[in-house]
């Protein structure tokens, strides 16, 4: 179709090259507790994110589900998201599916992260894997505002790359944050940082030793180090229950092939690191060990969101 334009109108400036369309998504999630329940108080979402609240399974918190309607990020989008449970307020928040995370030709993709826990409150963040593509450029952080009676389950997952197609991670900008404040005190912080040539810290021993796929989970918990030594049994062998409210048995099971894994605890915190030339095998692994830690801490079944086995 041809556009018929008047010669008195101005001319149409040509198109900038180089020049990205950048987007910057806002996600905000609250509940609050009500008459004994934990209810949505608070829900805002602009594009490309969208959030979703399905009906949890029985014995679950609230849950909203996490979108990106524009499938995919690219250098120059920003996306800011805070998840909040009030006192007493319980809470899960997922992603619909894996991020994925496209080449970029200088600018960078930069994704904030606010996770804000009240007393005696419950909070899970467990978003999907972010999958890097090649020449990909991420600055990611994630905060948690807790208290002295927060339990805080939150965690994130990296692929190096699009395995599947044989893509390897060779150049790029990876940057991934934690900062962690109790009562309004940092009591931990964490970056990783790789930029430039990502071969060697991808590659070597001491770094990831040829890794395709890397996850975190932070557990912030009163009185969690004292369940270090237990939480590396269930590393190895699992962990089954039966939910009083059901009488129905649930398992999870950790597999220790492929995967590298190991934790370790502090002032109210536990930490783990998981590592595997197969992002399948380490979803997995992390998935199962996650289903046992929300059960243990926070009494909830020890499942998974349904999301996360479709």
């Amino acid at each position: 179709m041809s556009v018929v334009t008047s010669p008195f109108d101005p001319p149409l400036a040509p198109p900038v090259a180089d020049k990205p369309i950048r987007v910057r998504g806002t996600a905000e999630v609250r509940v609050d507790r009500d008459a004994g329940r934990s209810r949505l108080a608070h829900s805002y979402a602009t594009d490309p994110l969208k959030l979703l609240y399905p009906t949890p399974a029985a014995g679950d918190p609230p849950t909203a589900v996490l979108a990106t309607t524009s499938g995919g990020l690219v250098g120059g989008d920003e996306l800011d998201i805070t998840a909040e449970a009030d006192d007493g307020a319980a809470l899960m928040v997922t992603a619909q599916a894996a991020e994925k995370l496209y080449r970029s030709t200088g600018p960078e993709c930069r994704v904030d992260v606010t996770l804000a826990a009240g007393r005696e409150s419950w909070l899970e963040w467990l978003p999907q894997e972010t999958i890097l593509f090649e020449n990909a450029r991420l600055r990611r952080r994630t905060r948690l505002e807790i208290t002295a009676s927060s339990r805080v389950l939150a965690g994130e997952l990296l692929v190096f790359g699009r395995v599947r197609r044989g893509e390897e991670l060779t150049e790029g900008l990876v940057r991934d944050a934690w900062e962690i404040r109790r009562d309004g005190r940092l009591i931990w912080a964490d970056a990783l940082h790789m930029d430039g040539d990502l071969t060697a810290p991808l590659a070597h021993p001491a770094g990831f030793a040829g890794a395709r796929a890397y996850a975190t989970a932070v557990i912030a918990a009163p009185g969690v180090e004292a369940r270090l030594e237990d939480a590396r049994e269930w590393l190895e062998g699992g962990f089954s229950t039966v939910d009083p409210s059901s009488s129905r048995a649930f398992e999870a099971r950790v597999p220790k092939g492929g995967v590298r894994a190991g934790l370790t605890a502090f002032d109210g915190l536990l930490i783990g690191r998981w590592l595997s030339d197969d992002p399948l095998a380490l979803r997995t692994a992390f998935g199962g060990f996650w289903a046992v830690l929300r059960h243990d801490l926070g009494g909830v079944p020890a499942r998974l969101p349904r999301l996360w086995s479709i």
